[in-house]
């Protein structure tokens, strides 16, 4: 099957590497073909209480530039393997960033990584693809 608009969700993770690898071999069978590149960031947020603790700004920059330079790596690699992209650097939660993506570029599929840089709370299927997975209206390439 071949595919002309590919999402890749990409926050830099090792198993989003290899999904940046597949989402290219896809371009790669599809002349013509487009990889939309999607890193979704949220600024962390800790919680006392019922309250929310303000989070010093140098942190939210800290988060913010690791984020540029993720999708900087993303597009260094894209542009190595000489295929056709576009990538955003978006805020907010990453499945439903993805989704909303997704469904505003009318892409054909979305390749993700089957685990990201989520932490402890991510089993065996990362709970961003299983999001994905679970809500998606086109098909899904989970790479592990």
């Amino acid at each position: 099957m071949l595919f002309s608009n590919i999402l890749l969700a990409y926050d830099g993770s090792k198993a989003s590497n290899r999904a940046l690898d597949k989402a290219v071999q896809l371009a790669q069978a599809a002349p013509g073909s487009v990889i939309e590149v999607v890193h979704a960031f949220d600024f962390p947020r800790v919680f006392i209480g019922e309250g929310l603790a303000p989070i010093p700004a140098s942190v939210n920059k800290d988060y913010y530039d690791l984020a540029e330079q993720t999708v900087e790596e993303a597009k260094r690699r894209l542009d190595d393997a000489g295929v056709n992209y576009s990538a955003e650097l978006i805020q907010g939660a990453p499945a439903e960033t993805i989704l909303k993506v997704a469904q505003e570029h009318g892409s054909d599929v979305i390749v993700i990584g089957s685990r990201g840089l989520g932490g402890i709370r991510e089993f065996v299927l990362g709970s961003v693809s299983h999001n994905v997975v679970q809500h998606a209206r086109i098909p899904v390439l989970v790479i592990k």
